[in-house]
Parts: C-alpha cells; sequence; structure tokens
C-alpha cells in the first residue's frame, strides 16, 4: 500500500510538471502568447504614429482633470501642523502652539504632583495632556468647523446656481457669498476670491478649498468649478446637480445618525456602568474598595482595568462611526 502511494504521488507530480511545461509547448499557447505580443506592439507603434489632434476632447480634458485632482489630494494625505492648525479655524502659529502643549504638560505633571499621584504617573499624564490633548483639541475645532461649513454649503451652491441663472459671472456669485454667508463659509469664499485675484485661476483656486476643508463635498465642488473652467459647458445645470447631491448626503447622514442613536447610547450606558458601580460602592463601603488605590497590587489592577476599559470604549467607538 505504501508502494502504491508513492507511485501515485510521483505519477501525480510527474504529471503536473508535464501540464505546466510540456503542454503550452504542444497546444500552441505559446506560439498564440507570441502572435498576441508581436500584434499588441504593432498597434502600439502604427497608433504612435498617427497624429493626435490639437484640440483635445472633452472626455479627455474631464479625465485628465480628475488625475490632477487626484494627485492633489494623494499629495496631501500627511499635513503638515500648521494646516491643521488652519483647518481647525485657529490664526495661531506653530510657535504658539507648541508653548500651549507644552504649558499643559506642565501643569498636568505638576498637578498630578501635587496629588501624590507617583512620579510615573505625573509623568504619563503630563505626556498625555501635552501631546493628546492639544491634538485632540485640534480635531475637535476641525470637526466642529466642517459641520458648521457643510449646514450652510448647500445653500451657498445654490445662492450662486440662481445668479448664473440671473445672468451674472460666476466671481460676482462667489463675491455674494464671501460677504453674506455665515462663517466659516465666508471666510472659505473670500480666500478664493483674494486667491484669484492674484492670478490663480479659478478652478486651481477652487479646487484649493479642499486643502482648507478637507471633506468630500469642498472636494465636489471643486472638481465641478475645475471642469467647467477648461472645458465648458452648462455651469448653473452642473451646479445644481451638485446642491442636489449635497443635500440627499445631507439627509442619509441625518438618517444614519437617527438610526445609529441606540447603538451609541447602548456604548455609552456600557462604557459608564464600571465607574458608576465603582461610585456607587465607594459609597456604600468605601474601605471595601480603597485597597484598589492604596494597596500596589490594588493600583496595578485598577492601570490594567483602565487598559482594558479603553481598549474597550476605542473599539466600541470604532463600530459605531460610520463613515458616510
Amino acid at each position: 500500500m505504501q508502494t502504491l502511494a508513492v507511485f501515485f504521488l510521483a505519477a501525480v507530480a510527474i504529471g503536473g510538471i508535464a501540464w505546466v511545461f510540456i503542454y503550452p509547448a504542444l497546444s500552441g499557447e505559446r506560439q498564440a502568447e507570441q502572435r498576441k505580443e508581436t500584434f499588441t506592439k504593432a498597434a502600439s507603434v502604427a497608433q504612435t504614429r498617427i497624429p493626435r489632434n490639437q484640440q483635445k476632447s472633452r472626455r479627455e480634458q474631464v479625465e485628465g482633470t480628475l488625475k490632477e485632482l487626484e494627485a492633489r489630494q494623494a499629495a496631501h494625505k500627511s499635513v503638515p501642523l500648521q494646516m491643521k492648525i488652519s483647518q481647525a479655524g485657529l490664526n495661531w502659529s506653530k510657535r504658539k502652539f507648541y508653548l500651549v502643549s507644552v504649558a499643559l504638560g506642565l501643569a498636568a505633571f505638576l498637578l498630578f504632583l501635587l496629588i501624590d499621584a507617583g512620579l510615573w504617573a505625573a509623568l504619563a499624564m503630563g505626556f498625555a495632556a501635552g501631546f493628546g490633548m492639544p491634538m485632540w483639541l485640534l480635531r475637535h475645532l476641525k470637526k466642529r468647523r466642517e459641520r458648521k461649513f457643510l449646514d450652510a454649503f448647500p445653500d451657498a451652491v445654490d445662492t450662486i446656481v440662481r445668479g448664473i441663472k440671473a445672468g451674472l459671472p460666476l466671481l460676482d456669485s462667489m463675491r455674494m457669498i464671501s460677504t453674506e454667508a455665515p462663517e466659516p463659509l465666508r471666510t472659505e469664499f473670500r480666500t478664493i476670491m483674494e486667491t484669484q485675484a492674484i492670478g490663480v485661476p479659478i478652478g486651481e483656486a477652487c479646487a484649493k478649498l479642499y486643502e482648507r476643508v478637507p471633506i468630500a463635498e469642498a472636494n465636489f465642488f471643486g472638481i465641478v468649478i475645475s471642469i467647467q473652467s477648461k472645458s465648458g459647458g452648462n455651469l448653473s445645470e452642473a451646479l445644481g446637480n451638485l446642491s442636489r447631491v449635497l443635500r440627499d448626503r445631507k439627509k442619509m447622514k441625518a438618517k444614519i445618525q437617527a438610526m445609529s442613536m441606540e447603538a451609541k447610547s447602548s456604548a455609552t450606558i456600557i462604557a459608564c456602568l464600571p465607574i458608576a458601580v465603582m461610585f456607587l460602592v465607594y459609597i456604600t463601603s468605601p474601605n471595601y474598595i480603597e485597597l484598589l488605590w492604596t494597596h500596589p497590587m490594588g493600583r496595578v489592577m485598577m492601570a490594567g482595568c483602565a487598559a482594558w476599559m479603553m481598549m474597550g470604549v476605542l473599539v466600541m467607538r470604532k463600530m459605531i462611526n460610520f463613515d458616510f
């Protein structure tokens, strides 16, 4: 039986090798592939000999514009600190930001030393306050600014559409937004007008809006203006379609938030339940639970529980945080 098994495996191996190396040569597949490659090379050479028209088609212009915008978007994935500060709506310099971070770190370090929390705990909290708190603040201000921008952006696009249909130029319609729209929309459109005034094309000036407000809606607006400025077309119709898309996205976001509120409330209750139980036990039996922060082993257990709780909170936050 063992000899038969070895013979069977050897036959299968030899058959597989023959199938891979000998069968293509006998069946003519290799010659067919060579003829196909030769034909492809000849076709590409013949295509290069055909003179292209000087005027590109509308489709080629649109494709070129989209490729440029995608390349620009990929280049700005690593956002520098000064751009993050600008996206948060602050006019701070990098030096001021670093000074505030150092001040927060030192304040947290000294505070935990004064309450006798230990050197390592004070260092950890000083590091978290000096590096984590300023970046969290920038993200919070950035998201709040983006929400304000999205609330007024569809109305601004509708205003531009009505102005274009009434016969006003695009720049005059955008100038109305830069003077009458609420913040931060007014500041961003004023920046677009100032950028265009120094000689930058209007398409490129609108495309830079995505750098200051990195949301999909601002990118859509920049793409529409860039394509229309290069290839032409009915701008009012394109912006009208964009306004409808923006309002549909806004409705979808509200619907998703309403449907996910139950999961968010459940996650909040689960995250707050251990802390609430600990507080209630401390009120009723303080001698029973105070060993957690008076005994060395209790402190280790508290640190481990805090780490696990933080991991659980982050996992739940990732589960209920929907991208749209």
